[in-house]
């Protein structure tokens, strides 16, 4: 598969080593020339390239935002009509300027990137833990220390593609349902956040029963 990741800092980096590790071709790209990001792809290696933002999401099976949250509105929404759309990204006030609606609880972080880009299927997922914990805790299937990582989405099949790459890259996947609400869960603040846990873990900190670990195929 090929992945197209928007931003080239930490996040960025960190799961594009990871997806590569699993065996997938990785597209970076971020808001400078991709000539500048040669160091990082040389470093990746040969299933690394790097282009352009609209070329990156336009080749992507898959693409991964992992750019900082209030850049999003910067990002063209016609290349995403369409494409599985990874939201990795979190809201930081400080970092991001102040969104009222989020602040207020009119909506979440993941919303506003789904209105913005329209027609894109979006996942929200890998976005609930530093980079370096998942640098050190990918694990087998199986692993009883295997850490798990949550994701939601309104668009089942979508959910099914992300969710196989979290298997993929060594983490178990549990599914919190839609976007807003599971989303809510593992957002900034949220009863999930920064917290590397098992799937078994997680579901006993939400103390709420009925949500799946989808088993990836």
């Amino acid at each position: 598969m090929r992945i197209g990741i928007v931003g080239s800092g930490n996040v960025g980096s960190t799961l594009a080593e990871l997806f590569i590790r699993a065996g997938h071709e990785v597209t970076l790209s971020h808001a400078g020339a991709p000539d500048e990001l040669r160091d990082l792809v040389t470093r990746l290696g040969e299933r690394a390239r790097a282009t352009t933002v609209t070329e990156a999401v336009r080749q992507g099976d898959v693409v991964v935002l992992a750019l900082p949250f209030g850049r999003y509105r910067e990002l063209p929404p016609e290349p995403f009509r369409g494409k599985i759309v990874v939201d990795a990204t979190n809201y930081y006030p400080s970092r991001d300027g102040v969104f009222a609606e989020i602040d207020d609880g009119r909506a979440t972080s993941s919303e506003l990137i789904d209105r913005h880009l329209g027609e894109a299927r979006l996942v929200k997922a890998l976005n609930n833990l530093p980079m370096a914990v998942l640098e050190e805790k990918a694990r087998p299937r199986g692993a009883p220390d295997r850490i798990a990582l949550p994701l939601s989405s309104e668009y089942p099949e979508a959910k099914s593609v992300v969710a196989r790459l979290i298997d993929q890259i060594g983490f178990d996947p549990v599914d919190l349902g839609g976007l807003v609400d599971g989303g809510r869960l593992y957002q900034q603040g949220g009863l999930l956040y920064l917290k590397p846990q098992t799937a078994a873990e997680q579901l006993r900190t939400l103390g709420v029963r009925g949500f799946e670990q989808p088993h990836a195929r």
